[in-house]
């Protein structure tokens, strides 16, 4: 966690997922293994004045999620079947990208609800490929881009076959989802990461932004949870403390600040572009403060350098 010093100068160095931020595979959910259990009714969801659920961002209602109804298919499946119903924008999801999705599934022979997450609010985290969903879905994501939205109609033998699952999973069940995609976070790759910044030196009074790749996609948005990559680097010395580029996934946070991140960090983010990457020359008093941080190497009253890279949001 990059933590401001009111809460723990010395503590790990690595962001972590905040509670309400996504949501773990376990025997309740559908298209993870082992399969759902849950019953055809809607779950009991806490609801806003107009019914509708709300979804969290560090663990405060933001906005009603509104469940889509799944399209019953003329025919039973016998293969995979791919809708488009509204395409996203930017990268399209492949194999060993993180997926982050909202979902609502059924039979596809009557149309009986057996799982959802609009009611939680809480995204559903699918590493493409890996196995740890349906075939259905490791193939039927593929090449979804974030803001889209994709109904699958799943034969039996790319569900879960033979096996029934729960009250309403069937033997040899047909399934139909609806999947929001609410981003796309790629494998993140050692060799981009950025080259260690030349080391200013002197301290600076004031937050500086350098932009180092301005970004193609759509700008950062108040009330969301930020996908980023990042490395930090001693202002006074240029030595690499930390870099996410080399742990292989990409780090969440909330914005705006919730007073848990460095100050500087998420300050530096106003602004910045999905795509985008900047240099973030930060005054101690926005990182850790005057006493450094010797778990990570930083000496006392020496700045921070942060080179960090918006993926996504969500």
């Amino acid at each position: 966690m990059l933590r401001s010093p009111r809460f723990a100068a010395s503590c790990a160095v690595a962001l972590v997922l905040l509670a309400a931020c996504g949501r773990e595979p376990d025997e309740n959910t559908a298209a993870t293994e082992p399969a759902p259990t849950s019953a055809a009714a809607p779950s009991t969801a806490a609801a806003t004045t107009e019914g509708a659920p709300t979804s969290t961002v560090a663990g405060e209602p933001t906005t009603t999620l509104e469940k889509p109804p799944v399209e019953i298919p003329d025919e039973i499946p016998t293969e995979l079947v791919i809708t488009d119903i509204e395409t996203g924008s930017g990268r399209e999801a492949e194999n060993g990208d993180r997926v982050l999705v909202h979902y609502v599934g059924v039979r596809s022979e009557d149309g009986v609800e057996f799982d959802n997450s609009f009611e939680t609010g809480q995204p559903f985290p699918v590493v493409l490929g890996a196995g740890g969903v349906i075939p259905g879905w490791d193939q039927g994501l593929v090449g979804i881009q974030a803001g889209g939205r994709r109904q699958l109609d799943i034969p039996s033998e790319l569900a879960y076959g033979d096996r029934p699952r729960g009250e309403v999973i069937r033997a040899n069940e047909a399934l139909s989802f609806v999947i929001d995609a609410i981003a796309i976070i790629p494998v993140t790759d050692p060799a981009d990461a950025p080259e260690a910044p030349d080391a200013p030196g002197a301290n600076v009074d004031e937050l500086v932004i350098e932009e180092l790749d301005e970004g193609e996609g759509d700008e950062i948005e108040e009330g969301t949870t930020a996908l980023v990559n990042v490395a930090l680097f001693s202002a006074d010395t240029g030595e690499q403390l930390y870099s996410s580029w080399e742990n292989g996934a990409a780090e969440e946070i909330p914005y705006p600040n919730d007073a848990d991140i460095l100050e500087g960090l998420v300050d530096g983010l106003d602004g910045m572009k999905i795509g985008g990457r900047r240099l973030l020359t930060i005054p101690f008093e926005q990182a850790y403060g005057a006493e450094g941080n010797p778990d990570l190497g930083l000496a006392p009253g020496a700045d921070l350098l942060i080179v960090v890279e918006l993926v996504g949001q969500f």
